[in-house]
Order: structure tokens, then C-alpha cells, then sequence
């Protein structure tokens, strides 16, 4: 008898030893682990009132805790995100992050769970419900007034400036150019405004230039008499139109000779032959080295200078036809210079092209480049100021390069049993390189809703659009707040598109408590551009369920 309670009181102890120790663990298990714990200070607010929600978090000192930022309340609004409360207790902390929340519109609000980081893991937090009621109105003290009209809000052009800025550069740079090449008075150097000068007074200033020469300090004799003959000759061949620069002493003398006595120049026949005798001495000193002294270059300088003035005072007065050939070599000559300008001008005009070409490349890659010259729609799509709104019912909240047109659409007779209501929502099409489109539909929660039949449905409708080819694959995809969706996802071919690329396709299917939201996505598969409208437009997207008003 005993023995049988010795054995039934070590059977107690052992019972008890393994629930104490059973319990120690558990403790130590929820002690070691993470507690969330969801509180708000009201379930009942009116329409415009605050109510507080408090998300507070033990956990471990050591860990990392990251909590919601951001609006991820919808459909509630945050109005005001509160410092984090710490406090530490023993090898425990505690964290407490409080919101302020409201709601415009009287209905009751399902309050999603909030996705707290800790070191990277995510642990999410109770929802709530909450009434927002009508704010009662006395219409026999508060009067009350016809709704305003919409007050159309001026587009905001500030992201021009930058544009507007370097056109006026690129604008002021064309401008000084077309003044520097062809209204712009030419500043000519000495030689050139001698040159154009007539021929009896480029004479005379060639000949005092000469006497300014260094040639007779430095008894450089051949250069100045090689100077001295062809300002003489120049002369001749300018004025009296004999070809003297290239002809010799004896055969430029014949010719003045026949000009004398043909009547055509009222010369005398001792200027020619002490014109002779310069161009004697000329040839002398250039070919045979003969130096002469000062008395005969001083002659020679006083004989050339006569020569001019003489033939000059010799010559017969322009007649009109050869005024007219004067005129139309002018004209001529003007033609030219600015068929000169106009070259210059192209050729500075694509030098300037050319470096501001290169110097955006280097700056801005080649591609952007591309893409701001030419145009591309994705580009200017990603650049536009975004729309935020929300579509259909259940509401979908997204920001989207436009605001998205409805769609027409009409439930099959087939569907009607399962699905109540739909309404669609649309931007661009698959031709044109890129396409939105929203769905929202409720459905008889008494029938088990098939999603496959819905998505079957999308890939059918791009079919008919022309998509060839396809590959079907499929996945998870979650928001930032936390709507959790079945992706469905590929690649096609389009056929009589304007893109010549492979196409991609995404489509995100969203169900919850009666109520079925589906958003497609069709952008060129290899664009530079359409990730990262993709990804903004998916960042962006929050729900309401199909219970909520």
C-alpha cells in the first residue's frame, strides 16, 4: 500500500515538474520573442475628427524595429505620425509609435494591419474597425447652400524653366552669330582696306609705305626696287588694264608705246623712257646685283610716283559700259563676300551644334539625349506631372501618368450569376506601347469566385489586340501596404504595332470579402523608361474592400 503511494506521489512530482517546466518555457519563449499589441482610443469618430491609433512593440534590446511610414492607412488618412516612444525594461524594450488618423466620408472603415519591420522581418498588426458617422445639422439655425463649381487649377509649368532658359541661350548664341557673320560691320585689317582702295590711291599709299620700308637702312636693294616695279606695274595692269606683272622691261615699254601712239594714253615719250630706264635699273640690282647709289634711287622713287600721276591724269574718263562692268564686278565681288559669310556662318553654326551635341552626351548619356531630341512617349509619360484618384467599386487608389478613362463594359450573361457589378478604367492601348487598365467588380460571396476564368479573360482580350506568342508565368505580389494579389506575367509578341520590340504584360488580381480588383500592364518589354513608370504606379496602389463605403 506503500509502495502504490510512493509511486503515485512520484508520478504527481513528475507531472508537476513537467507543467512548470513546460510553463518556464513557454515564458521564456514569449519573453525571447516579439509582442504586438494594436490599440486606438476610439472605434466611433464624426466625420473630420481624429482618433489615435498606438502600435506598441516588445522585443528584444538588441533588435531593429522599423514601423510604418507614409500614408499605409488607407482608407483612412494620416494627419500626423507621433515621435517613438522607448522605454527599457531589464533585456526587454518597449517601443510605442502613435498616429493621428481621420476620415472625410461617413461610413465603416475596415483599418488594415500595419507591416512592422523587425531586422527585416515583417510582422503585421491587428485591424480595426471604424464608424465614421454624419455630423448632425440643424437646418433650422445652419442654413444651407447650393454646392460651388469646380475652380480650375492652373497647370504648373515650373519644370519648363530649365528648358525655357536653354532655348533663350541657344536662341541669344543663333542671334550674335547671324549679327557677327552678316550685319556686323567687318573691321578690316590695313592691307585689306589698302586693297580696296582705287587703283591711283593704293598706289601713292604702297609707294609712302615703301619710303617707311627698312629695305635701304638694311641695303636690301632688290627687295625695295621689287617692291618699287610691281606697285608701278600693279598700277598699270589696275588702271590702264595692260598686263604688266608678267610681261618684260621691253615688252611692257612696246606696250605703253602702242597705247601712246594708238590715241588710248596721253603720254609723253620722255616719261616712258625714264620709266624705261627705272625698270633697267630694277632688273640690274635684282638679277646682276648691281648696287646703285642713293642720287639714282632717289630719282628712281621721284620717276614712278610722276609715272602715276601722269597716266592717271593720261587716262580717258569711264565710258558707261565699262562703269557697268565696274558695277557688275562689285556686285560681283559683294556676291562673294557673302557667299564667304554664309560658309562661315554654317560652318560656326555646326561647330557650335556639334559641341553642345557632345557636351550633353558626355553630361547626360547618350540615350537621354536621344530621347529629348527625337522625342519618347514613356519618357515624357515618366516626366508629366501624375494623377492621384481612385477608381471604381471597390475603390482602387493609384497615381498614374493620366487621369484613366472609363471604359465602357457590360457583364455576360454567363458571368451574372457570380459576378454583380464591374467597372473598368483605361490609359493608351496595347498598340500604342503601353497600356493601363483597372478592374473593380463585386461578386456572390455564396459562389466560390474563380480568378483563373478572370485571368483567361485579360490574356483573351490582349489576343485580340494582336498579341502572338505568349508566355504565361505566374507569381505573389504584395504592396507597400501590405494587399497581398495573385501575378500573372510574361512576354508577347505584337503584331501591326507601331513598336518594333517584345512586349510585356503584367496582371495583379486582388480578392477580399466580395469584391475583385484586377490592374494590366502592357509596356515595351527592353524599355528604358516603363520600369519605372511600372513600379510607381504599383507603389502607389491601395485598396478599399468591397464592404467599405
Amino acid at each position: 500500500m506503500v509502495t502504490i503511494f510512493n509511486r503515485a506521489n512520484k508520478i504527481v512530482f513528475l507531472t508537476c515538474l513537467q507543467l512548470f517546466l513546460l510553463l518556464g518555457w513557454q515564458s521564456l519563449y514569449a519573453q525571447e520573442g516579439t509582442e504586438i499589441r494594436t490599440r486606438i482610443d476610439t472605434t466611433a469618430i464624426r466625420i473630420g475628427e481624429q482618433v489615435r491609433l498606438e502600435l506598441e512593440v516588445l522585443t528584444d534590446s538588441t533588435d531593429l524595429v522599423e514601423f510604418p511610414e507614409g500614408q499605409t492607412f488607407l482608407p483612412m488618412e494620416m494627419v500626423e505620425s507621433f515621435k517613438t516612444d522607448t522605454t527599457v525594461l531589464s533585456d526587454r524594450m518597449k517601443l510605442l509609435k502613435a498616429y493621428s488618423l481621420t476620415q472625410f466620408d461617413s461610413g465603416t472603415y475596415a483599418l488594415p494591419s500595419q507591416m512592422i519591420l523587425v531586422n527585416g522581418k515583417p510582422v503585421y498588426s491587428d485591424s480595426l474597425n471604424i464608424y465614421v458617422n454624419n455630423v448632425a445639422v440643424d437646418t433650422t439655425k445652419q442654413k444651407l447652400y447650393e454646392i460651388k463649381d469646380f475652380v480650375p487649377v492652373e497647370r504648373n509649368y515650373a519644370f519648363l524653366w530649365p528648358y525655357i532658359i536653354a532655348g533663350v541661350l541657344l536662341l541669344s548664341l543663333i542671334a550674335f552669330l547671324v549679327w557677327w557673320f552678316f550685319y556686323r560691320k567687318s573691321l578690316l585689317t590695313e592691307e585689306e582696306q589698302i586693297a580696296a582702295l582705287p587703283p591711283y590711291e593704293k598706289a601713292l599709299i604702297e609707294l609712302k609705305k615703301l619710303d617707311e620700308s627698312r629695305y635701304l637702312i638694311q641695303s636690301n636693294y632688290k627687295g625695295y626696287y621689287t617692291d618699287l616695279t610691281n606697285i608701278i606695274r600693279s598700277y598699270l595692269e589696275d588702271d590702264v588694264h595692260i598686263s604688266a606683272l608678267e610681261s618684260t622691261t621691253d615688252e611692257l615699254i612696246f606696250k605703253l608705246e602702242m597705247l601712246r601712239d594708238g590715241g588710248n594714253l596721253d603720254l609723253d615719250r620722255d616719261s616712258i623712257e625714264q620709266f624705261k630706264k627705272v625698270l633697267q635699273t630694277a632688273d640690274l640690282v635684282k638679277f646682276a646685283k648691281q648696287v646703285p647709289d642713293n642720287q639714282v634711287i632717289s630719282r628712281d622713287r621721284g620717276v614712278v610716283e610722276d609715272l602715276v600721276k601722269k597716266t592717271k591724269a593720261a587716262l580717258p574718263e569711264p565710258t558707261e559700259e565699262e562703269m557697268m562692268q565696274d558695277a557688275a564686278y562689285l556686285a560681283e565681288l559683294k556676291k562673294e563676300r557673302k557667299s564667304k559669310r554664309v560658309k562661315r556662318f554654317a560652318l560656326a553654326a555646326a561647330g557650335v551644334v556639334v559641341v553642345l551635341f557632345a557636351a550633353s552626351i558626355a553630361i547626360f548619356g547618350f540615350s537621354n539625349v536621344r530621347d529629348t531630341l527625337f522625342g519618347n512617349e514613356l519618357k515624357s509619360m515618366l516626366r508629366s506631372e501624375w494623377v492621384a484618384s481612385e477608381y471604381g467599386y471597390p475603390a482602387i487608389y493609384a497615381e498614374t501618368p493620366e487621369v484613366l478613362r472609363r471604359v465602357d463594359t457590360k457583364v455576360d450573361q454567363g458571368e451574372k450569376e457570380g459576378v454583380n457589378t464591374r467597372q473598368v478604367f483605361a490609359l493608351g492601348s496595347p498598340e500604342e506601347g503601353f497600356y493601363l487598365r483597372m478592374s473593380s467588380s463585386t461578386y456572390n460571396t455564396k459562389e466560390a469566385f474563380d480568378i483563373n476564368k478572370e485571368v483567361e479573360s485579360t490574356i483573351a482580350l490582349l489576343e485580340e489586340a494582336g498579341a502572338t506568342n505568349m508566355i504565361v508565368k505566374d507569381d505573389k505580389f504584395t504592396t507597400p501596404s501590405g494587399a497581398e494579389s495573385t501575378k500573372v506575367f510574361g512576354v508577347f509578341q505584337l503584331e501591326d504595332s507601331d513598336y518594333d520590340k517584345n512586349m510585356a504584360y503584367e496582371i495583379l488580381n486582388f480578392v477580399e470579402h466580395g469584391g475583385y480588383q484586377q490592374i494590366l500592364l502592357v509596356y515595351p518589354e527592353n524599355d528604358r523608361y516603363a520600369p519605372e513608370i511600372v513600379s510607381r504606379i504599383l507603389g502607389s496602389l491601395e485598396f478599399k474592400i468591397a464592404g467599405n463605403v
